[in-house]
């Protein structure tokens, strides 16, 4: 057994160009399919946020819609509300990264609003992936990537080939031309290799002991993948 960090976001707001703002938070399957996977391998979670917030789920990630019909809609909801960690997290500050085998980092608009900023999940990532410990990271979490700079001023993950939330499925989903900036591009301006795969369709990236995921649909064959890397 290993017990596996959740970075999640605390933000239920994002703030878009013109300074208005949406409810957003983190996306449901993006967290509850990783989790039960990972509870069924047999490990152990911990889940932190900034200011230790309970991490707000976007409410539109519930959706019979957003889960290809309401049996899923049903399970990932069951899972969230029945999971004691999502409702018990802890500060980024309280996190000792000897504590865990690996860290994972699940999407939603509500990583864009914080962690992209916020230096101490970033000082996580960047020890955890320095250190060659698994990482995990889906669709709009490699935000909490453009937070993860060395003393030097570089990107901890510049280099890495990755996926994330694309370019094209921001302005399929129609917020592309609402956004302050777009995931792929300040990716690939903090020198990370951004693959691009078909908008909505699994896909996984794996690089060294980084593990990503371009959407929803990936978070599942991720956290097949970042469980090899704890066999």
């Amino acid at each position: 057994m290993a017990k596996i960090l959740f970075v999640m976001t605390g933000a239920d707001q994002w703030t878009l160009a013109d300074g208005s703002t949406q409810p957003t938070g983190f996306w449901a399957e993006e967290a509850a399919v990783p989790y039960q996977a990972f509870k069924d391998a047999g490990h152990e979670i911990t889940v932190a946020t900034p200011g230790g917030v309970v991490p707000p789920v976007d409410e539109g990630s519930l959706s019979s819609d957003a889960n290809g019909g309401p049996e899923q809609a049903a399970k990932i909801r069951a899972v969230l509300e029945t999971a004691p960690e999502f409702r018990s997290p802890i500060t980024l500050t309280e996190v000792r990264l000897d504590d865990y085998a690996a860290v994972y980092v699940p999407g939603g608009h509500g990583p864009m609003e914080d962690l992209a900023v916020n230096a101490d999940s970033g000082g996580i990532l960047t020890r955890a992936v320095g250190s060659g410990m698994p990482v995990g990271v889906v669709c709009h979490g490699p935000a909490a990537m453009l937070a993860s700079v060395r003393e030097d001023g570089t990107n901890a993950f510049a280099g890495y080939r990755v996926t994330a939330f694309t370019n094209t499925e921001e302005q399929l989903a129609g917020n592309a031309e609402r956004a302050k900036w777009l995931l792929q591009d300040r990716l690939t301006e903090a020198g990370v290799k951004v693959e691009v795969g078909e908008p909505w369709a699994p896909h996984v990236e794996v690089d060294r002991n980084l593990v990503t995921g371009q959407n929803p649909a990936s978070s599942a064959p991720l956290a097949t993948e970042l469980l090899k890397k704890l066999a």
